[in-house]
């Protein structure tokens, strides 16, 4: 029974120790930050681009003037 046990302990343990997540440190934040705002900076220069603009701008004229 005791090597049993000990065995449960060591896989507890061992889980505790690979499911741990303390965070992310303060480097991991900054390239997350600057990796998000990139990511934003290009989505927005995307969407509000002419041909992006257009496309929606048919899109809508097309369903308003649907007959159904």
């Amino acid at each position: 029974m005791a090597v049993r046990s000990a065995v449960l302990e060591l896989r507890a343990r061992l889980l505790r120790a690979l499911v741990a997540e303390d965070g992310m440190s303060t480097a991991e934040y900054a390239i997350g930050t600057v990796a998000a705002a990139a990511f934003g900076a290009v989505l927005y220069s995307v969407v509000t681009g002419d041909s992006i603009v257009n496309a929606l701008t048919k899109i809508i004229d097309k369903a308003l003037n649907t007959s159904v």
